[in-house]
């Protein structure tokens, strides 16, 4: 019941902000100019951010429902949380033990990483909870807890459905569990860490960032990799690399990073990079016709216009969400 009252809290919580996150031309406390220049083919000269939703929690591992809506997830309030493109929210599924990252597949099927007790600015005394890959729609079920050799699956990061009923994971190296439950080791050593993954539109290559490096993997029918390969460089001159990544309808890249959304084509040529108002980390195409580029980015004002600051002892991070019009369009499904 206690567990109970503490998602109640954090539902609330999260839910501050997003009722007041108009598009506004205005830079907010915290936010940076942002003037976007042409990619042609990806988005035009002069396309200009909306605050889509901000609030003090974060907004993580987003992806695109069937019918277009954003779907993140929230760790601290453990929760996925839906939004329209005018603004409304709704906790989609709560009660999943510190959700880190949703994706979906073309056949409907939900996946998402719950890191349950394993943030270390928690405090916890005990948990024994452990992190997970579960399967949400059409029905809740576990796909993987655990390694082959039994040790636990550690603090996951991020997630991407394979389209057969499995799923991709990030944490620290790359992973991947079947349908039917089977863990494999894609890769467990890389040059400093993994973060994001995305599929191509056609399922048959693998993208995960390692700091400045972006590796691809072809992909088997039966999910398996090969030809491990560097696909593109970041050119960051700080920060931790790239982080989130999506992909367009004509295969084209966007990886999230400190200087924005670096755009690559589909043979790793730089297209150009898209500024971010604040720091991008997470990056989906949605709307009804995915023409709808949204970037969770770290950071939010307040509504008094304020700018937001996490509590002295409290592990949180207000987050904002921006929207912008592209003309590059997202995948309408993905490989089934």
């Amino acid at each position: 019941m206690r567990m109970i009252s503490r998602i109640a809290l954090a539902l609330a919580a999260g839910a501050a902000l997003s009722l007041a996150a108009p598009a506004a031309a205005e830079l907010a406390p915290g936010e940076k100019p942002a003037d976007i220049a042409a990619i042609p083919g990806v988005v035009a000269a002069g396309a200009t951010w909306e605050r889509a939703w901000s609030a003090p929690m974060t907004a993580d591992g987003m992806t695109a429902a069937g019918d277009g809506t954003l779907l993140f997830a929230q760790e601290q309030s453990n929760s996925i949380r839906k939004l329209w493109p005018d603004g409304r929210e709704w906790v989609l599924y709560p009660y999943i033990a510190g959700a880190g990252a949703v994706s979906v597949d073309a056949a409907g099927r939900i996946f998402a990483v719950e890191r349950a007790c394993s943030d270390p600015g928690l405090g916890q005394a005990s948990c024994a909870v452990p992190s997970r890959v579960v399967q949400l729609a059409p029905e809740r079920k576990v796909l993987a807890d655990k390694f082959a050799d039994g040790k636990p699956l550690g603090r996951l990061n991020d997630v991407f459905a394979d389209g057969k009923g499995g799923a991709y994971w990030t944490q620290g190296g790359l992973y991947h569990v079947s349908a039917d439950g089977t863990v494999s080791v894609v890769v467990d050593k890389v040059e400093k860490f993994t973060n994001g993954l995305v599929l191509s539109p056609d399922g048959e290559v693998l993208y995960v960032t390692d700091d400045k490096k972006i590796w691809a993997f072809d992909v088997a029918d039966d999910g398996s990799t090969s030809n491990r390969r560097v696909f593109a460089t970041l050119s960051e001159t700080g920060g931790f690399g790239g982080d989130g990544m999506a992909v367009d309808s004509d295969g084209r890249l966007y990886v999230t990073a400190d200087a924005g959304v670096y755009v690559f084509d589909r043979a790793g040529k730089a297209l150009g990079v898209i500024p971010v108002p604040r720091r991008a980390i997470t990056l989906a195409f949605a709307g009804p016709d995915r023409h709808t580029l949204y970037v969770g980015a770290m950071g939010a004002a307040t509504p008094d216009g304020k700018d937001w600051s996490t509590p002295q002892g409290v592990r949180n991070v207000a987050m904002t969400i921006y929207k912008v019009r592209t003309l590059s369009a997202g995948p309408a499904g993905r490989p089934k």
